[in-house]
């Protein structure tokens, strides 16, 4: 489910240069919780929407944590 995200950010960046990465963030967070309502087991729903809410903020420093 994260590559669908990133790949969905990456498509969205593509698609609208006026589109901040923030915003492109927001986007896929956006996609990725609608789909986290489709899961039927509770547990797994909590636990796809507890990961599809992760801020920007988080994002960058998880990501640059990652890049070092």
């Amino acid at each position: 489910m994260r590559n669908a995200l990133i790949l969905t950010c990456l498509a969205a960046a593509a698609l609208s240069s006026a589109c901040s990465s923030r915003q492109a963030y927001g986007t896929g967070q956006a996609w990725q919780q609608n789909e986290c309502g489709k899961i039927s087991d509770m547990q797994e729903r909590q636990r796809c929407m507890g990961s599809a809410s992760t801020s920007y903020d988080t994002y960058q420093r998880q990501r640059q944590d990652i890049q070092k």
